[in-house]
């Protein structure tokens, strides 16, 4: 399958923690990753899927005022709209593509299938660098886990509390 668009400029992956720590100035990464927002679309371009948007909007919505959450939604949306941020959408085949690394994942069943639809495009993308939390990355990545190597530049694991919204932790 071709990707929806030819890009030449560096790509950065954005997963649903990104997204969430973006929105929140409160979260204790917040500038550290709009400090790597920034840095990487001064060339780059950010790339997440419609899954991801639709988990990051969800959380946002579900978590957060609803008029912090509507302006950053927002922003998001116009950024796509701009061609800042690239939107892939999952399509059928990238459905029944990730389907398949469901089954061949079959002794990680933690991985979601938002996931699994994220290494799909990424793959599709050659995408290596990934703005996330989320260790399940490393497997599409084949980052190491313990071994020798460097991660992707971008990769960002962090406790899993930074996932909590400001109302969890207040």
């Amino acid at each position: 399958m071709k990707p929806s668009t030819a890009i030449e400029r560096p790509l950065l992956f954005v997963d649903t923690w990104g997204w969430i720590v973006l929105a929140d100035a409160c979260d204790p990464r917040h500038d550290e990753v709009v400090a790597l927002r920034r840095k990487h679309t001064a060339n780059g371009i950010l790339v997440t899927t419609d899954y991801v948007l639709d988990e990051a909007f969800t959380r946002l919505f579900g978590g957060s005022p609803f008029d912090e959450a509507e302006r950053f939604c927002s922003a998001v949306l116009r950024a796509r709209d701009s061609g800042m941020v690239l939107v892939e959408p999952i399509t059928a085949e990238r459905f029944t593509r990730a389907y398949r690394l469901r089954l061949r994942y079959r002794d990680k069943p933690r991985i979601s299938f938002t996931d699994l639809t994220s290494f799909v495009v990424m793959a599709e993308l050659g995408i290596r660098d990934v703005l996330t939390a989320d260790a399940h990355f490393a497997v599409a990545l084949g980052a190491p886990t313990g071994g020798s190597g460097d991660p992707p530049q971008a990769w960002t694991p962090a406790p899993r509390a930074a996932h909590r919204s400001r109302r969890a932790r207040a």
